[in-house]
């Protein structure tokens, strides 16, 4: 009996480990079933919403001249704008059918991740905890730039080294404070930091002279430099002290909206590096060059793969432009804000502006 036990008992063992494991294999598979389930449900939910409302919900600053800052009409304009312009474009097919959110930098990411907006333009620098412990996710880069300091010119400071001591104005909830305390601290400087939620309430502490230095991105300071009362007594200082890739954000999970936002940002770079404008574009749809057909919409199916219409780029360039177009309106040599290409020309032209490829 022992001898006969001996032999059953192990194959009852064995028996009973492959149902486990067989268990465990169904457990699984059900398990990526449902998150594939899940998945599928939530593919796509952003957009179906934008859709059903006929509108883009777009987050932009409370006013930021050159990037989003309306008129006295209520019109808003801008490098941030032209984006959001873009998207609706090519979703909607109408670049004016976007419903702007003005957001200070304090509550502009819990506005994007409780879906009161669509997407982020707001002169938003790329961190990785930003991108990774927030539940967002960045689409691309829509403006190089980096942190400076502007000073009155009264003071006869050349350098941000002589910095140490001063009062320092910028807002909350940004970058900008952290980028400050490192660059103070690496120079064994002192400083005082003043700081508010609202990027108005900057200025005018900067204006009224309750600190001695105004920090924040160097585009930003050459657009808030044109509310001061005397824009000519102030300079900006050489130093660049962090790099501030700002870009459009959108909410992690949503591929497809994801993608949507990405491509569009890519088809105004593209556009550009193609040589393709909102004055010739309708010109250029009978080019026989395969990149610009993709990218128009006359041949393959770039629109399909995002799930959007065949003319989603064209659109995007017939109602707002290329990059060049939109850079040269709200922020180039030609506007208040002088600013050069620089860094954001294109990768050709001595820049690092670059999409990939569309195909």
């Amino acid at each position: 009996m022992q001898g006969n036990q001996a032999q059953v008992q192990p194959k009852r063992k064995i028996d009973q480990g492959g149902f486990a494991r067989r268990k465990g294999l169904l457990l699984a598979a059900a398990a990526i079933t449902t998150i594939a389930i899940s998945g599928v449900a939530q593919a796509g939910k952003t957009l179906d919403a934008i859709m059903a409302s006929g509108a883009i919900k777009c987050g932009v600053s409370q006013g930021l001249p050159g990037f989003s800052n309306p008129d006295d009409k209520g019109k808003w304009t801008g490098l941030d704008v032209d984006y959001c312009r873009a998207l609706a474009a090519a979703v909607l097919g109408d670049s004016k059918k976007v419903k702007y959110v003005p957001l200070s930098a304090k509550v502009r990411f819990t506005a994007l991740q409780s879906g009161e907006v669509d997407v982020l333009s707001r002169n938003t620098t790329w961190t990785h905890t930003r991108d990774t412990a927030l539940g967002l996710d960045f689409v691309g880069v829509l403006y190089y730039d980096g942190q400076g300091f502007m000073v009155p010119k009264k003071l006869g400071i050349k350098t941000a080294k002589k910095l140490s001591g001063a009062a320092v104005c910028t807002n909350t909830g940004t970058t900008t404070e952290l980028n400050v305390a490192d660059y103070f601290r690496a120079n064994g400087m002192k400083y005082k930091v003043v700081a508010f939620e609202k990027a108005d309430e900057v200025v005018a502490a900067y204006d009224s002279g309750r600190c001695d230095v105004y920090t924040t991105d160097r585009s930003g300071l050459a657009a808030q430099r044109t509310k001061l009362k005397n824009p000519g007594a102030h300079m900006v200082l050489p130093e660049i002290i962090s790099k501030e890739p700002l870009g459009p954000v959108v909410r992690h999970g949503d591929n497809q909206w994801g993608d949507v936002a990405r491509w569009t940002l890519n088809a105004l770079i593209i556009a550009e590096e193609l040589g393709i404008t909102s004055k010739n574009v309708d010109a250029m749809k009978s080019s026989k060059n395969p990149e610009i057909r993709r990218l128009l919409g006359t041949e393959g199916d770039t629109g399909k793969k995002l799930g959007l219409g065949k003319a989603w780029a064209y659109n995007i360039i017939k109602q707002v432009g290329n990059y060049a177009e939109i850079y040269a309106a709200n922020v180039g040599p030609k506007t208040p804000l002088k600013l050069s290409r620089g860094l954001n020309r294109l990768w050709n032209k001595g820049g690092i502006l670059y999409a990939p490829p569309m195909r």
